[in-house]
């Protein structure tokens, strides 16, 4: 699905094509996806983790992919009981199947955004819960200057969460002043961070 040099391992539930959402009320479900360049889905045995950090957080919770791609992490979030989901997908292809798939799950809280993550945050502010940072490793770039505007601008609420996903070599992603690094891990070529925003009574 990617090049070889962003590609991603994959665990025995996702394969090329498809991606699977792995818990919730539509645990199980396999989803098309299209063939795109740069794109990495979230590896499944990354995914879990994930959502077991956030597992305390997801229920009622506003979400924001910048980097929807497939789609797995707000379509996941959505099936652990999140309020709603934004996906930011630049590529036409690859939002119109996210839109197909939001479809096809009748995910109503749903919303594809077809733009860049860039031109997205320079939009009206919105907040959200939780924010999933996720660029194509051969940008690197983006992680940083997605952080800033997040920060600056307060896309996330006080007391939220942002993931950030990027190359393992990488190391930690610097984070905005005031934002802690909650968890922090990697799996072959990924390495995945959770950051927490501080509340209102920190700043």
């Amino acid at each position: 699905m990617a090049p070889r040099a962003d590609r991603k391992p994959r665990s025995s539930g996702s394969y090329p094509g498809h991606t699977r959402i792995i818990g919730g009320r539509w645990r199980g479900r396999r989803l098309e996806v299209v063939t795109s360049e740069g794109l990495r889905p979230t590896p499944d045995r990354v995914r879990e983790t994930v959502f077991n950090w956030l597992q305390a957080w997801v229920p009622g919770a506003d979400c924001l992919d910048l980097f929807a791609g497939t789609g797995a992490l707000c379509l996941e979030a959505l099936s652990r009981g999140a309020r709603s989901a934004v996906m930011v997908e630049r590529t036409r292809a690859v939002a119109d199947q996210l839109r197909r798939n939001i479809q096809i799950l009748g995910a109503d809280s749903a919303e594809v955004v077809e733009t860049s993550a860039e031109a997205f945050l320079q939009r009206p502010v919105r907040n959200f819960d939780i924010v999933f940072v996720d660029p194509p490793f051969a940008h690197p770039e983006l992680v940083p200057q997605c952080l800033e505007i997040l920060a600056r601008d307060r896309w996330v609420r006080p007391g939220g969460w942002v993931y950030i996903e990027a190359a393992s070599a990488a190391g930690s992603p610097e984070l905005p002043p005031g934002w802690t690094l909650h968890r922090s891990k990697t799996s072959g070529q990924v390495g995945y961070h959770l950051a927490r925003v501080p509340a209102a009574e920190e700043e």
